[in-house]
């Protein structure tokens, strides 16, 4: 931009506004945690070859934050996609067992009408229509946030939506929290 010769000529600076240097699309974060978005599971960490907790059980919170585009009418879109969502998942998780398929510690085998997991030399059974197992290699705050995460990404209907940046976080507690977090590059935002 070129500047006319009285401004050029004189010391001072010169601000632009904001509009004239960023996109013209508005950016809006939105932040979801609603007491009715958790689930009660019983878990126990694997920390080692030969260390883990005992099994024992926590009321999970959810939480999601997620930035998209502001439409004419003020909103990124009808969010409550992102509660329904996030509901359906903490159900699936309520009142299970979660045990790990992925964890280079701990096999899962099948033993007649049990799913038993074997852990060094203990042999752990449990009933089917009490365990969930899921694709991650520890029951921890930081691995189901992820899983919870990567399930909402692949949504159909969220898949739908022009999301740029979205956080999952899980707390087993008032102040223990695992955070996973996605963005999409620039690159690759819808116009």
């Amino acid at each position: 931009m070129e500047l006319p010769d009285f401004v050029a000529s004189v010391n001072m600076p010169i601000y632009f506004s904001p509009a004239d240097s960023v996109t013209k699309t508005k950016l809006g974060r939105i932040e979801i945690a609603k007491q009715a978005l958790n689930f009660s599971a019983a878990h126990f960490t694997i920390f080692s070859q030969t260390e883990r907790e005992d099994l024992h059980g926590h009321n999970f919170q959810v939480e999601c934050e997620l930035t998209s585009p502001i439409d004419d009418n003020g909103l990124i879109f009808d969010y409550s996609l992102i509660k329904r969502v996030m509901k359906e998942l903490c159900d699936e998780l309520d009142e299970k067992t979660i045990l790990p398929e992925k964890s280079p510690y701990f096999q899962l085998e099948r033993d007649g009408e049990y799913i038993v997991g074997v852990y060094g030399d203990e042999r752990l059974p449990f009933l089917p229509r009490d365990v969930i197992t899921l694709p991650i290699s520890n029951a921890s705050v930081e691995e189901l946030c992820y899983y919870l995460l990567e399930r909402m990404l692949a949504h159909p209907d969220i898949k739908a939506e022009d999301i740029r940046e979205m956080t999952v976080k899980v707390s087993s507690s008032p102040g223990q929290n695992g955070t996973a977090s996605w963005y999409i590059n620039n690159s690759e935002a819808k116009s």
